[in-house]
C-alpha cells in the first residue's frame, strides 16, 4: 500500500509539474508517448514477421511509417489486411486517436487560457520607453490627461497601468473619462503593484518614468513605500536609477519613503502641497491659475536646461538672452535649486537654468539688443503688514496643515476661526501646530453650511474666506455638493449686503469646478487635479518637487500678485523686456501678468514673449517671483 500511494504521490507531482510548466511542455510529453507507441508497435510488426495478407515482410523504418501513418489517420485502417495485422494497426490508431484528441485538448485548454490571461490583464508587456502608473484613484485621468499631451513630440508614446481593479473596467473608465489619446496607447494589466513577480508584468526596467497615485486604501502610504521598495530593491532592478514620483499624503512618512527611495524618487506630499497652495491662494486671489499654469503641460511648464554659452555671465544677462523663455533660477551640479537667486551671481560649470517655456524645444538663446523704457518704470512702496482675520468652513485631514501654514505668513494679532459640523471638533484642533505667536485659533463647533449659521458669523467681517470639503466624512460628488451650497450663501449673504468679500475654495473634483463658479468666488483649489499635475510633471521633469518645494516655502522666494503699478507706469505701452528689468531691480522675477479679460473676469498668461507690447490698468497685477 504504501508503494502505491509513493508511486500515486510521484505521479501527482509529476503531472502538476507538467500542467505548470504550460501548453508546450504538455505538447513534449505528447509527442514522446506518440513516438514510444509508435516504435513499440513497429518493434512488433519487425520482430513478429506481421505482414498483411500476401505482402512481405516489412523493414523498422517501413514499420515505423505504417505506424504512424495510423496515428495521424484513422482511416488508413480500413485498407489493412490480415487479423494480425489489422488488430495491430487497431491498437495503434486508438493510441493514436487518444493522442490527438488529448492534443486537441491541450491546444483549446491553451488558447484559452492565453485568452483569459489577456483579458484579466496578466500578461507581460513588452514595450520600452514607456510610463507606468502603480494604482487606481480618482486622480489617475488628469495624471493620463498631462502624459497624454507632454507624449504629443514623442513616437508611438505608451502608458501602462497596473491596479488590482479588473483590466475591462479600467480600460472602460478610461475612454469614457479620457477620451482623448491623441498618439498616446494606454495599456492596463492587474496585479498587485507591491508584489515582485506582478510588478515584472510592467517591465519597469525598461520604463521611461514611473508614477505610483495614493491608492483609496486604510494606509494608503505604506502600500506607496512598499511599492518604492519593490522597486528600487528588488532582485532582478535595472542598473541605472528609476525616475519614480510617488504621492504621499502623510508628510510624517516622506522621511521614510525618501531613505526607501534612495535618490531614484521624487515625493509629492499631496496634502501638504494643496494646504500651501489654499493658504497662498486665500491671500492672494487668483495665485492657484497661476500654479495650474505652470504644473499643466497645456501651455507654459518649467524646464531645466543647459545653457554653456552663457557661463561666466550674470543671471540678469542669462534672464535677457531669451525672448520667449523666462530663467526663474539655477540648479547646482549636487541638484541645489536656487528659485529667484542673485541678478549679479555669474552662470558657473555644470549649472542648469531653471527656465519657464512652452516646451522644450522652444527654449532658445536670443539675446536683447535693444533699450529698456526706464521713464515709465516704477518701483514699489514698501506696505506694513496689518493683522488678518480668516474664516475657515469646513473640516478635512487639511485643516490643521492649512492652519499651521497660515501661521507662517501673517501679522502679529491675526486670528483664524474654524467652523465645522466634524465630531471631535475641539480634539482634532488641539493637534494643529502654530508656528510663532502670530496667529490665535477661534474653534465653534457648528453646520457650515447653513445660513443661518454662517449669517451670524458675518463672513464679510472677514479678510479671508476659506470653504473645505468633508472629503474624510463623503464621497467626493457629496463633499462638493455641500461646499458649493455654502458657496451660494455666501455670494447670497455679500450680494444682499451689496459688498464683496475674499472667498477661496477646495474642490474635489474638477468637473464641479465650473459649476461652482456661479457662486462667484474668488478662486478655486482643485485639489486631485493639482495633485495629479504634480505627478506628471515629476515624472518628466527629476528636479520637479524640489522646483516647487523652493516656491512653497516661506523661507525661499515665492509667488506673487503684485500691483503692475509697482514696476511700470499704468497705462503705458511697455514690451515685457522692461517689466522684466524693473522686476530685477527691486530683487525680484517677472514671470507673468494677470489682466482682466473681456467677459469681465480675470485671465492669467505666464511666460509671454518679452517683445510683446502691452499695457497695464490700475488693479491689473504682475506675476512675480519675491521674498516677501
Amino acid at each position: 500500500m504504501a508503494n502505491k500511494v509513493t508511486f500515486s504521490g510521484r505521479l501527482r507531482y509529476w503531472f502538476d509539474k507538467t500542467m505548470a510548466a504550460g501548453t508546450g511542455a504538455l505538447i513534449g510529453w505528447l509527442a514522446i508517448i506518440s513516438l514510444v507507441i509508435v516504435v513499440i508497435f513497429a518493434s512488433i510488426i519487425t520482430i513478429g514477421g506481421i505482414t498483411q495478407d500476401g505482402g512481405s515482410p516489412l523493414s523498422f523504418a517501413e514499420a515505423v511509417w505504417e505506424s504512424l501513418m495510423r496515428t495521424m489517420d484513422a482511416g488508413t485502417v480500413g485498407g489493412d489486411t490480415g487479423w494480425t495485422f489489422r488488430l495491430i494497426m487497431l491498437l495503434v490508431t486508438l493510441a493514436g486517436i487518444f493522442v490527438f484528441s488529448t492534443l486537441i485538448g491541450v491546444l483549446s485548454s491553451g488558447i484559452e487560457n492565453k485568452l483569459d490571461e489577456l483579458r484579466k490583464g496578466r500578461s507581460d508587456v513588452l514595450e520600452k520607453d514607456h510610463t507606468v502608473i502603480f494604482n487606481w484613484s480618482p486622480s489617475i485621468f488628469d495624471v493620463i490627461s498631462e502624459l497624454v499631451i507632454a507624449n504629443e513630440s514623442r513616437k508611438r508614446p505608451r502608458i501602462v497601468i497596473m491596479s488590482t481593479r479588473d483590466k475591462v473596467e479600467m480600460e472602460e473608465e478610461i475612454a469614457a473619462k479620457v477620451p482623448e489619446l491623441r498618439n498616446t496607447r494606454i495599456i492596463c494589466r492587474h496585479g498587485d503593484p507591491t508584489d515582485l513577480y506582478d510588478l515584472a508584468i510592467v517591465n519597469p526596467n525598461a520604463s521611461r518614468s514611473i508614477v505610483i497615485l495614493s491608492p483609496d486604501a486604510t494606509d494608503p502610504d505604506s502600500s506607496v513605500i512598499k511599492t518604492i521598495l519593490a522597486l528600487t530593491q528588488g532582485p532582478n532592478r535595472r542598473k541605472e536609477k528609476y525616475r519614480i514620483a510617488a504621492e504621499i499624503r502623510d508628510p510624517d512618512n516622506a522621511e521614510l519613503a525618501e531613505i526607501v527611495g534612495g535618490g531614484e524618487a521624487q515625493l509629492v506630499m499631496a496634502d501638504d502641497l494643496i494646504s500651501r497652495i489654499v493658504v497662498h491662494s486665500s491671500r492672494q486671489p487668483g495665485l492657484s491659475a497661476v500654479y495650474t499654469e505652470l504644473l499643466d503641460f497645456d501651455g507654459s511648464e518649467i524646464y531645466t536646461t543647459e545653457a554653456p554659452s552663457l557661463e561666466g555671465k550674470s543671471l540678469a544677462e542669462a534672464a535677457m538672452s531669451y525672448e520667449t523663455s523666462t530663467v526663474i533660477g539655477v540648479v547646482s551640479p549636487e541638484g541645489v535649486v536656487d528659485l529667484n537667486a542673485d541678478k549679479t551671481r555669474r552662470l558657473g560649470p555644470g549649472e542648469k537654468l531653471v527656465v519657464i517655456a512652452e516646451d522644450d524645444d522652444a527654449i532658445a538663446i536670443k539675446p536683447f539688443t535693444g533699450a529698456v523704457d526706464r521713464a515709465v518704470m516704477r518701483r514699489a512702496q514698501p506696505e506694513a503688514l496689518a493683522p488678518e482675520r480668516t474664516l475657515l468652513l469646513g473640516w478635512n485631514r487639511r485643516a490643521p496643515l492649512i492652519a499651521s501654514e497660515l501661521s507662517r505668513f501673517v501679522a502679529p494679532g491675526s486670528v483664524l476661526t474654524i467652523v465645522a459640523d466634524t465630531e471631535e471638533l475641539q480634539y482634532k484642533a488641539g493637534a494643529i501646530e502654530l508656528h510663532g505667536g502670530n496667529l490665535a485659533l477661534d474653534i465653534r463647533q457648528g453646520d457650515s453650511s447653513s445660513r443661518a449659521e454662517i449669517r451670524a458669523l458675518d463672513p464679510l467681517s472677514y479678510d479671508h474666506v476659506l470653504v473645505l470639503g468633508y472629503n474624510e466624512d463623503l464621497d467626493p460628488q457629496p463633499a462638493d455638493t455641500r461646499t458649493l451650497v455654502t458657496l451660494l450663501h455666501l455670494r447670497q449673504i455679500a450680494e444682499g449686503a451689496g459688498k464683496r468679500s475674499s472667498v477661496v475654495s477646495e474642490m474635489i473634483d474638477v468637473r464641479n469646478r465650473e459649476l461652482a463658479e456661479v457662486s462667484k468666488a474668488d478662486d478655486f483649489v482643485v485639489s486631485n487635479k493639482l495633485v495629479s499635475l504634480m505627478l506628471a510633471q515629476a515624472a518628466e521633469n527629476e528636479y520637479m518637487t524640489r522646483i516647487f518645494g523652493s516656491l512653497l516655502d516661506e523661507h525661499g522666494s515665492e509667488l506673487y500678485l503684485k500691483r503692475a503699478t509697482d514696476y511700470v507706469e499704468a497705462g503705458a505701452e511697455v514690451d515685457f523686456y522692461t517689466v522684466t528689468v524693473a522686476a530685477m531691480l527691486q530683487g525680484q522675477t517677472a514671470i507673468g501678468y494677470r489682466k482682466k479679460s473681456a467677459n469681465g473676469g480675470w485671465a492669467v498668461k505666464i511666460n509671454p514673449s518679452k517683445s510683446d507690447r502691452i499695457s497695464f490698468d490700475a488693479g491689473e497685477q504682475i506675476v512675480v517671483l519675491a521674498q516677501s
